[in-house]
């Protein structure tokens, strides 16, 4: 994985603290090209963070061990994805996309039979999903002129997904 000229981000906060300051109205003054391409970001980033939260919460069993426990951890900071470009959405004047329900079926499937298989599947599910997840926001990173909190926002959520494969990587040289 490329490590070069990335933001450096506490992973270990699951979820960063919010302020109502922090909410604001977006979009003032931008280009329409540049709104399009703002806007095409934030549905892709929400709808899939959607996904991501319930391939999480479908792997997750009843058991109490470190992969049970480190997948609700993984969980929460996917819903903490999700609402970060939700309030993104709604602070430029849009709404989440109407497609992105299909996008949690495919999160179940992959969730549910991942778990069906065992843990070795469950992990290795996860470094593939979240190696795509990585993939996609250093494409959207470069080819996206975000504005520089949103931007700050998707570096950040980009670093968690790394944060996730290490920990997937590291249960499966665990055993």
């Amino acid at each position: 994985m490329e490590t070069q000229n990335k933001p450096e981000f506490d992973i270990s906060i699951i979820r960063p603290q919010m302020r109502n300051e922090d909410v604001q109205f977006r979009g003032q003054g931008m280009t329409p090209s540049r709104l399009k391409g703002i806007k095409k970001g934030l549905l892709a980033l929400h709808t899939l963070e959607g996904m991501a939260v319930t391939i999480y919460k479908y792997q997750i069993t009843g058991r109490e061990n470190d992969l049970n426990r480190d997948l609700i951890a993984a969980m929460c900071n996917e819903m903490t994805h999700l609402q970060d470009f939700q309030v993104k959405l709604f602070e430029y004047g849009w709404r989440p996309g109407k497609l992105r329900g299909l996008y949690r079926i495919v999160g179940f499937v992959l969730g549910f039979s991942s778990r069906l298989i065992g843990k070795k599947r469950i992990l290795k599910t996860g470094i593939w999903v979240e190696t795509k997840a990585v993939n996609h926001y250093k494409e959207l990173l470069e080819t996206i002129d975000w504005d520089e909190d949103t931007r700050r926002i998707v570096e950040k959520d980009q670093a968690d997904e790394h944060g996730h494969i290490a920990r997937w990587q590291a249960h499966l040289k665990k055993g």
